[in-house]
């Protein structure tokens, strides 16, 4: 079977293997306490894994112009694009990164608030494709495919900006001692602009 030229003949992502990045150089104030150093020393990386990220949307409201004379068809031209909001969810880990962060807008932090570029961060989501890499040959490496002669890694291979993003929201889920359920904690980032980015 030929496939018809303009369909991609490559096989869709799932989307459960994803990465978030946030660029904790552009708002070095975000200390942690809970680390060693009682938080003396600012953080470079915001630690645990997101298990959901929603809200990944670029919408455009066209401008609609009607012509004289043209009653059955309407002009349409551009109009401002808007945003949705991000929403970063995570199982609650001792790391306070994201508090910290939310803390340096909302001032609960007895900071009152820092609004301005040093409290803004870019934000990337790479999807994650899962590879196989070859180990080094033996004579007696079973050729199979099996662990002992294959190793797994993993790339990025599409991924997301969100530029200058700042936290709207801090939200814990509803805590049950009749569940079992992990204890998560939610991050919505306002941000003002979605990019496509290309895994370095």
């Amino acid at each position: 079977m030929t496939i018809p030229a303009g369909q991609d003949p490559l096989t869709p992502l799932p989307g459960f293997n994803f990465h978030v990045e946030i660029a904790l150089g552009l708002y070095n104030r975000v200390r942690d306490t809970t680390g060693d150093d009682g938080g003396s020393v600012p953080r470079t990386v915001i630690t645990g894994a997101f298990s959901e990220v929603t809200g990944l949307e670029a919408s455009m409201e066209p401008k609609v112009i009607r012509a004289g004379g043209e009653n059955y068809r309407v002009y349409q031209r551009p109009g401002p694009v808007s945003f949705s909001t991000v929403m970063l969810k995570r199982g609650i880990v001792t790391s306070r990164h994201l508090w910290a962060w939310w803390s340096l807008f909302s001032g609960s932090g007895g900071l009152n608030g820092a609004w301005g570029s040093e409290g803004r961060a870019d934000v990337s989501i790479f999807l994650i494709r899962p590879t196989i890499a070859s180990a080094p040959s033996a004579p007696d490496a079973p050729a199979d495919g099996s662990p002992a002669s294959t190793g797994s890694s993993r790339e990025a291979v599409v991924g997301w900006r969100l530029s200058y993003a700042m936290p709207v929201k801090f939200r814990v889920g509803d805590l049950n001692a009749s569940s079992d359920e992990i204890a998560i904690e939610e991050l919505h980032l306002a941000h003002e602009g979605l990019h496509a980015q290309v895994p370095s």
